[in-house]
């Protein structure tokens, strides 16, 4: 009765006040425009239109209810087919890159299947074809990259974009 207690009641308990005191009180840190929530900062989205930064890809075609990766090895033949399927989508998207330029986390799923970041360099790979497609300078979407990469924190992670924050700093920019 007593580990009933401790690990049924009061370590749940425990858990969801901890949750409360947290940014969002425990229901996840949203971000809205115009006073409409249009996703969660930690939770990656699905972007596939052209005029915005593509996140990394989901095993789980971005299902939050489902969390996972793929479980498929470097070496699986059908991962392989996904990998390559991937790398030439997005060279048919943005003409004049090379298959070498493409950062491996545009073409591979994290582990959670749910990434809202993207590496620097994922960011910049796409500016060229957001800025054609936009009628903007290079320049200014880049600098809008440059403004939204978050830094390790304590040195111990690497640097990041989060996709969601990206695009809707796009928006703003394009007066969308």
């Amino acid at each position: 009765m007593v580990l009933i207690i401790l690990c049924a009641v009061l370590f749940p308990l425990l858990i969801a006040g901890i949750g409360i005191l947290t940014p969002g009180g425990g229901k996840g840190k949203t971000l809205s425009v115009n006073g409409k929530v249009v996703g969660y900062e930690l939770l990656g989205q699905k972007f596939t239109d052209d005029r915005y930064f593509w996140g990394r890809p989901s095993a789980v075609d971005y299902n939050a209810a489902g969390s996972a990766g793929s479980n498929k090895g470097p070496s699986n033949p059908d991962y392989l087919k996904i990998v390559q399927y991937r790398i030439d989508t997005f060279l048919v998207h943005n003409p004049g890159i090379k298959k070498e330029e493409i950062p491996a986390d545009l073409v591979t799923a994290s582990g959670s299947g749910l990434d809202p970041d993207i590496s620097p360099a994922s960011a910049y790979v796409q500016v060229k074809r957001i800025a054609v497609i936009r009628n903007l300078q290079e320049e200014k979407v880049k600098a809008l990259v440059d403004q939204h990469v978050d830094k390790p924190f304590m040195g111990l992670s690497p640097q990041k974009v989060n996709v969601l924050k990206l695009n809707i700093a796009l928006d703003k920019l394009s007066g969308q």
